[in-house]
């Protein structure tokens, strides 16, 4: 959905008089069984949010079973969105409204709503067998448990069968299922969200069943009306647009972030995109995203296992393609030996690894960032890999163009870490005009395209560039350059097979040497604060949001401490010792049990901290306050 910071929107005209609190800040959470279109009606909040001109962030929260027993406690789907009139980083800790759907969902949200929040029940839906389902011995909505919270009881599910009662070609339980449009048009008022882009989107979605987008819209206007109707709220409330730069906006998730920075890098580096790879939650959906862009010469592939995937894009990075796979934790397990394959052939490869939670199937729809250590070192042998990771939605962007260009540039397969939160959060991103992107080099391949061949005589395939150390790229069947490659060891230059034992250690150290020499091509790492803070927090992926917000809320309150936030992870930057040795004190906040510390203190034998949480949930901007507040009070 297109947006515009600034941009005037269309609200629908509210009949009565009512108060309009005006608040710059607001975290809205929605719950119910994972057949309630929780997913559905939180995505719809959100476009229209972004219509509004708010600045967002999202968090959906969703069990891995495609459909759970219903109204059991595992089977709970959730979805918060921030938004507000101000720059923010993160969904919010705590949601000042929760819409919940069932007994279940609120049993297991309830902890997400702040002190004295506003409860919006839907009342239909607390009988003895969900409230027996959901392990409840009394009503909560009659046992004065909810005290401390506003409730307001609405019978949605019946109030939305009444409303489309007279469609009779549409069945009991698939007017029942409509109701999660009545709770959507209960907040859309509630926050004065306009509702024809919903509709809309709802006669896209249901253009071949003509009942459906009249149900749906007919039940999205009805929740609406309640609402201004029933008196049920004395106040309304108004987030004005947030004050972002200049610019066109799109609300984007990470998934598509990362479909858009592909395509960029496609179109940068004049290299065909193809992208090989096999089902696993939650990566899916870069192949989804990416398969609609045929039109751009994009190659989809999906592959009978994960080791085929990997190997396919192998084989189209040799034939002169930029070969991208994607997958998650449990799937570059199984990639790994064909990574080394890339490695030893040095030929580009993009590795994307949407990590979730746990060995094994874990948690699979459940955020983690403990990937890092098996990217890093999850290879027989000796086997260096630049890693990247992505901070947020809009970043995954920035960050693969900047990894396909490490890739062609230094002929290695490269590693981006992004996260299951990141993935399937949303936010705003300003559409990057083509200009504003720096062009790609294209390392040694230009020796060939420009009819130059060897430097120094006949072309020989593992030749290397002065500078980066990267090897000659060339399509097969190019005439003059015939060669050949493969995954046994290479003779320097020549790049015949050899078991020469000085030439192999040459060549371990040569690919070393190339991955390290990345570090001399990117940025020092920003401080985010004082240089001469007491404090320096030391991030990567997706925990960028919670520790900036809670850096940014510790500086107002007075508090010395500073952020970094690193996207390369290997090779480090060069400046980043330096920075670690100036800080009095270095804390590393990472969901996982102490990875990217373990190779901070490797490295620079810093004595690093850290904050280590692996609950399958993101960083609260509160925990890591608290955390700020007792290292501070150590000093």
């Amino acid at each position: 959905m297109d947006s515009h910071p600034q941009a005037q929107t269309q609200t629908p005209r509210v009949a009565r008089k009512i108060e309009r609190k005006e608040v710059r800040q607001v975290t809205v959470r929605f719950a119910g069984d994972s057949g309630d279109g929780i997913q559905v009606t939180g995505g719809q909040f959100t476009n229209v949010t972004a219509i509004a001109g708010n600045d967002l962030a999202t968090f959906p929260d969703f069990p891995a079973e495609i459909r759970a027993p219903a109204g059991s406690l595992p089977g709970v789907s959730g979805f918060q969105i921030q938004f507000s009139s101000y720059d923010i980083h993160t969904p919010g800790d705590a949601a000042e409204v929760l819409v919940i759907f069932n007994p279940a969902a609120l049993k297991t949200n309830l902890n997400r709503l702040s002190p004295n929040g506003t409860l919006i029940v839907n009342a239909d839906e607390f009988t003895d067998k969900n409230l027996e389902r959901a392990e409840y011995k009394t009503n909560p909505l009659d046992d004065g448990s909810l005290a401390g919270y506003r409730v307001v009881k609405i019978p949605m599910t019946s109030l939305t069968v009444k409303a489309i009662e007279d469609l009779n070609s549409i069945s009991h339980k698939d007017r029942e299922r409509c109701r999660n449009f009545f709770a959507l048009g209960i907040v859309c008022w509630l926050y004065n969200r306009p509702l024809e882009p919903i509709e809309r989107w709802i006669r896209s979605k249901f253009s071949k069943s003509p009942e459906f987008v009249e149900a749906n819209s007919r039940v999205l206007r009805t929740g609406f009306n309640f609402a201004d109707t029933m008196e049920l709220f004395q106040v309304a409330y108004e987030v004005p647009p947030a004050r972002l730069a200049p610019g066109k906006y799109k609300n984007i998730t990470g998934t598509t972030g990362l479909a858009y920075g592909l395509l960029t890098a496609s179109q940068k580096s004049g290299l065909q995109l193809v992208y090989c790879s096999y089902p696993i939650t939650p990566a899916s959906d870069l192949l989804h995203e990416l398969s609609g862009y045929k039109h751009f010469g994009v190659v989809t592939m999906q592959a009978e296992d994960e080791i085929a995937a990997v190997n396919a894009a192998i084989g189209a990075s040799f034939a002169g393609s930029l070969g991208i796979t994607g997958t998650s934790g449990p799937g570059l397990a199984l990639k790994s030996e064909a990574v080394n394959l890339a490695v030893m052939t040095e030929l580009p490869l993009l590795v994307i690894d949407v990590q979730r939670a746990g060995p094994s199937t874990g948690l699979p729809t459940k955020t983690e960032q403990a990937d890092l250590l098996f990217a890093m070192y999850g290879r027989p042998s000796e086997s260096p890999v630049p890693i990247l990771a992505t901070a947020s939605a809009s970043d995954c962007f920035d960050v693969v163009i900047e990894a396909a260009r490490i890739a062609v540039k230094y002929m290695t397969p490269v590693i981006v870490l992004t996260d299951l939160y990141t993935v399937f959060g949303a936010e705003p991103w300003r559409v990057r005009q083509s200009k504003d992107i720096p062009p790609f080099e294209m390392g040694p391949r230009k020796w060939i395209e420009n009819g130059r061949g060897h430097r120094n005589g006949p072309f020989h395939p593992y030749d290397r560039d002065e500078k980066t150390l990267a090897r000659p790229w060339v399509v097969p069947g190019t005439a003059g350059f015939e060669h050949r490659i493969g995954g046994l060891e290479k003779g320097h230059i020549h790049g015949n097979i050899s078991y020469d034992p000085a030439n192999h250690d040459m060549m371990v150290r040569l690919r070393a040497e190339k991955v390290a020499r990345i570090a001399q091509d990117i940025p020092a790492p920003e401080i985010f604060g004082s240089a001469d803070a007491r404090l320096l927090i030391v991030g990567w992926g997706s925990t960028f949001g919670p520790i900036r917000t809670a850096v940014e809320q510790s500086i107002e309150e007075g508090l010395s401490v500073a952020q970094v936030h690193l996207r390369h992870l290997n090779p480090l930057p060069s400046a980043l010792e330096e920075i670690l040795r100036r800080a009095p004190r270095v804390l590393v906040a990472e969901n996982n049990l102490g990875q990217l510390r373990r190779l901070l203190r490797a490295d620079y034998l810093v004595d690093a901290a850290g904050y280590n949480r692996i609950t399958g949930q993101p960083f609260t901007v509160q925990e890591l306050k608290q955390e700020i507040r007792k290292h501070l009070k150590a000093n």
